[in-house]
């Protein structure tokens, strides 16, 4: 089966070396190639909740799934801003399998955090988010990629690869 191609895109932001650090972890660890988009998203002011102070993840998505172009299958946006989903009083990030588009936000990822802490965070986060839109679900070992964060602690908790189990599992969906 050909690789899949993941398209990056900075929303606000983020800078084209951390969305540059990403492209190895996602390769190593997935198996997707990815690119960084030539263009930038800006702030997203039509994805901001004033009751909430955040802005949400669906809005994002769907203003980065148009931007993939011929041979990107996948996109992933990155953010500063603060991201929710209406269950949540946050998410780190978000994925839409259908859609295959994810977003990740570094905001609550810099607490006490910075330089090559906050990038391996951030690492973990967009690795997790591609692996759910290959379509692996979340994983019960804490120190799998693919365990669901609830703090930045549990990302420092986590590695960038995959447990044998959801190896196994993406080695499966790939076939």
């Amino acid at each position: 089966m050909p690789q899949k191609t993941l398209l990056l895109v900075s929303v606000g932001s983020p800078t084209a070396s951390l969305l540059k650090d990403l492209q190895d972890p996602v390769a190593a660890h997935m198996g997707t190639a990815s690119v960084v988009a030539k263009a930038a998203l800006p702030t997203p002011a039509y994805a901001f909740n004033k009751d909430r102070s955040q802005y949400h993840c669906n809005a994002i998505m769907r203003r980065l799934t148009p931007m993939m172009e011929p041979g990107q299958q996948l996109v992933l946006g990155l953010t500063d801003v603060d991201l929710f989903v209406p269950d949540s009083p946050f998410v780190f990030g978000e994925a839409d399998r259908e859609s295959r588009t994810a977003v990740v936000s570094i905001s609550r990822l810099r607490q006490g955090a910075d330089g090559d802490h906050l990038r391996r965070r951030v690492q973990v986060e967009v690795v997790h988010q591609t692996g759910h839109l290959l379509g692996l679900s979340y994983c019960e070992d804490p120190r799998c990629v693919m365990f669901f964060a609830q703090s930045p602690q549990d990302c420092d908790r986590k590695q960038l690869s995959l447990c044998n189990q959801c190896r196994n599992e993406l080695h499966k969906l790939n076939r």
